[in-house]
């Protein structure tokens, strides 16, 4: 079978031993892959359901790419074949719980002796904790420096986000707001924001959250800004997720669940850090103008 390019170097590890061992691999970016192995790797992450239902005949469909594609993946992380990659992925199935009712359902089972509410206040703080510190111990300060600068330099910041992710610019907009800087949060309920976007130019900015399953119109959104040269900061989770691209800046944030249930904890601290840092930059540019006028 024919390699492609960046594939071989990848053949050298061992097989992850689990969904969360493989997709922290292909997220932290330690496996080398090829244009269509990331396209792969990408469905995988946002879909791994279809995975690990489908035959490789359907997946490959679904994924755009030809079925020997899912055979040189499996091999770039270390499986034999498809199959034993298959097998994480139904593992995974077998071992997530599928909807709330069954969530609270194993809330409630476990620990039957100790007090239901300091069972989940202290899984809940535990999972936080855990999405903090991940995100602390890996975050580039450098980019943070680089979206402060881009975001403080503003005219107006179009805040993008749906879903689970949306708590959290609907945050950051009411912080903004308070610290008295132009903000669109794009959400509307009247289905305007569109023509919202629309208005965005290359003086403003825009803040885009999603994570997996990414919610589609947070991606369409995004795209629109960057075609109307509004810069792009986005949070995200893999370096696979649809936001991510050449020219925006990105920050990868994996939040911990406890039972199912994700916290927001680590997305919510970067964001604030974003704010907070932008309303000091631009009070710090202000000195500078100020000075710069009394000279």
């Amino acid at each position: 079978m024919m390699l492609e390019e960046g594939e071989i170097g990848a053949m050298q590890g061992t097989a992850p031993e689990s969904f969360a061992e493989l997709r922290e691999r292909l997220a932290g970016g330690s496996v080398k892959l090829s244009k269509r192995l990331k396209q792969v790797a990408s469905f995988a992450l946002a879909q791994p359901d279809e995975i690990a239902l489908g035959t490789v005949t359907t997946i490959a469909d679904k994924a755009g790419v030809q079925p020997s594609t899912l055979i040189r993946f499996s091999q770039a992380l270390g499986f034999a074949g498809f199959s034993d990659l298959q097998m994480l992925f139904r593992e995974r199935l077998r071992n997530h719980v599928s909807n709330y009712d069954d969530r609270l359902l194993s809330l409630r089972a476990k620990n039957g002796d100790a007090s239901r509410s300091a069972v989940l206040f202290d899984g809940f703080c535990e999972a936080s904790t855990r999405s903090i510190t991940g995100m602390h111990d890996k975050l580039d300060i450098s980019t943070m420096d680089r979206a402060i600068d881009v975001l403080a330099g503003a005219e107006t910041i179009y805040l993008i986000a749906q879903r689970r992710s949306f708590p959290v610019t609907a945050y950051v907009s009411y912080a903004l707001g308070k610290l008295g800087i132009r903000n669109v949060l794009i959400g509307s309920a009247v289905g305007t924001d569109a023509e919202t976007m629309s208005f965005a130019t290359k003086r403003d900015a825009a803040i885009a959250i999603s994570f997996t399953p990414y919610a589609s119109s947070t991606v369409a959104y995004a795209r629109q800004a960057a075609e109307l040269g509004t810069p792009l900061v986005v949070i995200t989770d893999s370096p696979f997720s649809p936001l991510v691209s050449d020219g925006h800046l990105w920050f990868e944030v994996v939040e911990a669940d406890f039972q199912g249930f994700r916290s927001l904890a680590a997305s919510m601290a970067l964001a604030m850090t974003l704010v907070v840092g932008l309303a000091e930059r631009r009070r710090a540019l202000l000195g500078e103008k100020d000075n710069n006028t009394k000279s």
